[in-house]
């Protein structure tokens, strides 16, 4: 088949061959559904099938990582709403057995609250929380739950004082030196930098500084740890228990029935220290107690 082109211009016939005229006529036909299915496509699906046809493999990953990380975040959220709402149930009913006044814990925007059922209006949906609004938002809900902590140590302490246990109470200083008043709770761990929970009070001290008995009992344990270094465990009776770590000399043995404010071993800088003090802590039942809370109560 042949066409055969007229130009005014040229008054010349021009003849096109028979592939020339079938890629012509396909071009024609192709021309018009290819303008239809450019303008009933939406848009935005077009804008983001082409960027990600664009992206190259890894970066496809990135953004299937960084949703990832999203979703994370906002389950730990979840989690620490979860567990604000406990802490909270739990502090009032200790505040009753202490006989103090339930503390009225602020609400903040992250914070469960009981709302008033009576209550409409239209339905606005919030825009999605960026990465960095979760994180600060996980940072603001960590506040709380310390805080939460903080007031249960604070009831937690007020109960044991007043219990049958308050003659047994290790309530004088193991150490004559100061203590890192925030060395107890959450806190950035030195060796690895990721945040970890501290569970006795740090006393800075020269190495050999004596250390001492805060309450009456017998040693369970005086041995060497990788962790502890050198430590001893005295035991006070009904499952209250003080720990003396990284000590550089152990002077008491199992067995030994010690007196408040007698020595037992000399600082140190022995297991996991980063220089010489004295790592103090008091346990209930296995369970780490805040120490600050007793010495602040020190009756010697």
């Amino acid at each position: 088949m042949n066409i055969i082109l007229v130009s005014n211009k040229m008054a010349k016939a021009k003849s096109l061959n028979a592939w020339q005229a079938g890629s012509l006529v396909a071009a024609l036909v192709l021309l018009p559904v290819l303008m239809i299915l450019l303008f009933l496509t939406p848009k935005q699906t077009i804008k983001e099938q082409g960027v990600k046809a664009m992206l190259p493999p890894h970066l496809k990953g990135t953004i299937l990582s960084s949703q990832s990380h999203l979703d994370a975040y906002a389950k730990q959220i979840g989690e620490l709403q979860a567990r604000i709402m406990r802490l909270d149930a739990q502090n009032q009913r200790l505040a009753k057995l202490a006989g103090e006044k339930p503390q009225q814990t602020p609400q903040t925007e992250q914070t469960p609250q009981v709302l008033d059922p009576n209550r409409g209006g239209p339905l606005i949906h919030e825009k999605p929380m960026s990465e960095s609004d979760l994180i600060a938002a996980i940072e603001e809900l960590m506040n709380t739950v310390d805080a939460r902590d903080e007031y249960q140590s604070v009831i937690e302490a007020k109960i044991l004082q007043q219990s049958v246990l308050k003659d047994m109470l290790p309530n004088s200083s193991p150490v004559r030196a100061g203590y890192n008043s925030s060395s107890y709770g959450w806190r950035i761990d030195p060796f690895n930098g990721h945040k970890a929970f501290h569970e006795g009070l740090d006393f800075p001290a020269d190495t050999g500084t004596p250390i001492l008995a805060a309450a009456d009992g017998i040693v369970t344990a005086a041995e060497q740890t990788p962790d502890y270094g050198n430590i001893v465990k005295i035991q006070h009776g009904s499952g209250l228990e003080t720990r003396y770590a990284h000590a550089s000399k152990i002077i008491v043995k199992v067995g030994d029935r010690v007196v408040k404010g007698q020595q037992v071993a000399l600082v140190g800088n022995t297991g996991r220290s980063t220089g010489p003090h004295l790592h103090y802590e008091i346990r209930l039942n296995g369970n780490a107690l805040d120490p600050r809370q007793y010495l602040n109560r020190s009756a010697g």
